[in-house]
């Protein structure tokens, strides 16, 4: 839309695997408005913390339609999930896959 990052909101569904690879399925909010699904992959050893987070292409249609850069969205995407800027399903807490060692 703008050369501004949009504001966007992280909510994970579910997270399923281990402290090694785990499958992340979630939905994330654009300023507030709209709402899409998308899925991740975290690996959390071999070279440290890495997210790939993948978009349907109806998801990056849409966003297209919408005015946004579906790649932009996917790097702030990954950002926010690395960084834990997200919310959780009651019952999750961000210890679940933790590297205990």
């Amino acid at each position: 839309m703008e050369d501004d990052p949009p504001n966007l909101d992280v909510h994970i569904i579910g997270i399923g695997g281990t402290q090694m690879a785990a499958k992340i399925d979630g939905t994330f909010t654009l300023d507030g408005t709209l709402k899409f699904p998308f899925e991740a992959i975290a690996f959390g050893r071999i070279g440290g913390q890495n997210i790939g987070a993948k978009l349907s292409e109806s998801t990056e249609l849409g966003l297209r339609e919408a005015g946004y850069d579906p790649d932009e969205v996917v790097m702030q995407l990954q950002r926010s999930l690395l960084q834990g800027d997200l919310t959780l399903p009651e019952g999750l807490s961000r210890e679940t896959f933790a590297d205990d060692e």
